[in-house]
């Protein structure tokens, strides 16, 4: 008599993926092609997508304004995606995600930085030349100072603003 299989044994089986793994599949390379519609021209040249008829349906896509039509030709792109290897794709957008995170992160960071500085004062110029000593000492206190006068008279906070430039410009540097 045959033995009953055991259905948690871990051993390779040689059957087909279920139909279940197999629109799971479809769906994530739909929503990868709609990353890839997402970006813009100068984003999508970074990704190397080689298929001809994908990136011109990657272009048409953004042009369709109908709800119903966009769905079915996102459709259309995520077949198309059946035919490449996508890892390549994926790897170039979670690229392109952690530079936009990283760029986030320093933006925060600056703004961090500004705002410690204007609220310790003048004493708040040390903080960035400690980070940058060839920053202009006197720009900083200048700005500093503008800033508590726009404060006094109920200005727009220009002086922030150009204190955050001013920043951005030290940290590129």
């Amino acid at each position: 008599m045959p033995e009953p299989k055991d259905h948690n044994s871990e051993e390779p089986s040689d059957q087909a993926p279920s139909k279940s793994a197999l629109k799971r599949r479809m769906l994530a390379l739909q929503q990868l092609g709609e990353s890839l519609v997402a970006l813009n021209d100068k984003q999508l040249d970074r990704v190397p997508v080689e298929d001809e008829r994908l990136l011109q349906a990657i272009r048409e896509t953004r042009q369709i304004r109908s709800n119903s039509a966009r769905r079915r030709h996102m459709q259309f792109i995520g077949k198309l995606m059946r035919d490449i290897d996508a890892t390549a794709i994926e790897q170039a957008l979670e690229s392109m995600h952690q530079a936009r995170q990283q760029d986030n992160d320093t933006f925060h960071q600056l703004e961090q930085l500004r705002e410690e500085i204007l609220q310790a004062g003048v004493s708040g110029v040390e903080l960035v030349m400690q980070r940058w000593p060839q920053a202009d000492r006197q720009q900083l206190r200048q700005l500093v100072l503008q800033h508590q006068r726009e404060i006094a008279r109920n200005k727009p906070p220009a002086a922030s603003r150009k204190l955050f430039k001013y920043l951005r410009e030290l940290k590129r540097d």
